[in-house]
């Protein structure tokens, strides 16, 4: 299959789980597991706490779930393999460096300005629902089909 039919459907795939999920670290992160075969549901269960670092407006759960992803497929299982820890470091700033072009930053609070006018303090009742109500969760599928194209870039290129 074609490097872009895999980019893409990962990305879609990335969008479609935020609206479904309503947590762009797990829908991002279940894509990549999905598409590049890094099954774990208790990765992507550790990942519910992860959207705007628990909904704080901090580091944006499409960058944790894509930097998850990155770990389980390049990542150390052992605390002295250093080539593991360096190998997933190289591939984590480089999806750092690409999504902040992308965005801006790698803060929710940040990059929902940008999306949707303002930003939404998620751990609060009534903003979480004035942010569904303005569509936030269709609207921020953005970030993680983002997200989830640049690590499959990433992932692909180092196949080649």
């Amino acid at each position: 299959m074609a490097s872009e039919e895999i980019v893409n459907r990962v990305a879609q795939k990335a969008g479609d789980y935020e609206e479904l999920f309503k947590s762009c670290a797990q829908g991002t992160l279940f894509a990549l597991q999905e598409e590049f075969n890094l099954e774990s549901s208790l990765v992507l269960k550790a990942a519910t706490v992860m959207p705007g670092i628990a909904l704080r407006g901090e580091t944006c759960g499409a960058v944790i779930g894509s930097l998850m992803a990155l770990g389980m497929l390049y990542g150390r299982e052992k605390p002295e393999e250093q080539e593991g820890f360096l190998r997933a470091l190289k591939a984590a700033r480089k999806f750092c460096r690409a999504f902040e072009k992308e965005f801006g930053s790698l803060m929710c609070n940040d990059i929902h300005p940008s999306l949707l006018g303002r930003a939404y303090n998620l751990a609060d009742p009534a903003e979480a629902e004035a942010f569904e109500k303005a569509g936030g969760y269709k609207i921020c599928r953005t970030p993680p089909e983002k997200a989830a194209r640049i690590v499959a870039e990433i992932i692909l290129a180092s196949q080649r």
